[in-house]
């Protein structure tokens, strides 16, 4: 019964990965296209797209954390 809680486990935390790969390429895209609509702001939205692709990698972090925690019970 262990074997099938971490498989579950490492699939929660290739999910976990996998949805912040999706949120910073989306938060990267939108960055680009919004230089291109306005490049004067480049500096304001440059740091907030930094700090919103650090919180995301952050809840990733987390989420694989938990996944090999549960991995190992």
């Amino acid at each position: 019964m262990t074997g099938m809680f971490g498989s579950i486990a490492a699939i929660g935390a290739g999910l976990a990965v996998l949805g912040a790969g999706v949120g910073i390429g989306r938060i990267g895209g939108s960055a680009v296209e919004a230089i291109a609509r306005n490049p004067e702001a480049s500096g304001k939205i440059t740091t907030t797209m930094l700090i919103a692709a650090a919180l995301v990698e952050g809840i990733a972090l987390f989420g694989v954390v938990v996944g090999f925690l549960g991995a190992k019970q």
